[in-house]
């Protein structure tokens, strides 16, 4: 499976998917084209969180995480951070999704970043709607004491 083929059965099955989100999750682009300099570089999946008020941009890899993927991601949100957000907005936030990682990879590739970035091992099949909504919770509510 390419990655175009994984973003194209998101957004197939997009309903569900943010309904799997949970509350607040707005879709807002595919494949967001940005110009940065003279280069354009593509953001997979853009959401916005009404009840966050922040940008959500996804990257989505089939492959084991590798540091460049936080870099990527790092440069979209800090692209985002600058160009998007209106008054009232909070800086956004990166999600990568992908196949498998190292942990400790994880850990030394974030230390030092000042976004918002997360890194998540990607499921083929989404956990129950009780348990995303649980983790987004806790996630949501980790975030406002943060």
């Amino acid at each position: 499976m390419s990655e175009s083929t994984l973003e194209e059965q998101i957004i197939v099955k997009l309903e569900d998917f943010l309904l799997e989100l949970g509350n607040g999750f707005c879709f807002e682009a595919r494949q967001k084209r940005i110009l940065i300099g003279d280069e354009f570089f593509f953001v997979d999946l853009v959401f916005y969180h009404r009840i966050l008020k922040c940008h959500v941009l996804v990257e989505l890899k089939l492959e084991q995480f590798i540091h460049e993927n936080i870099g990527q991601l790092n440069t979209y949100v800090s692209w985002y951070k600058k160009n998007m957000m209106s008054d009232g907005d909070n800086p956004p936030i990166g999600i990568l999704l992908c196949t498998g990682k190292n942990q400790a990879l994880v850990e030394y590739a974030l230390a030092g970043m000042d976004n918002d970035l997360f890194v998540s091992k990607y499921l083929l099949e989404l956990p129950s709607k009780e348990d995303m909504r649980a983790f987004i919770e806790h996630q949501v509510e980790a975030f406002g004491k943060g």
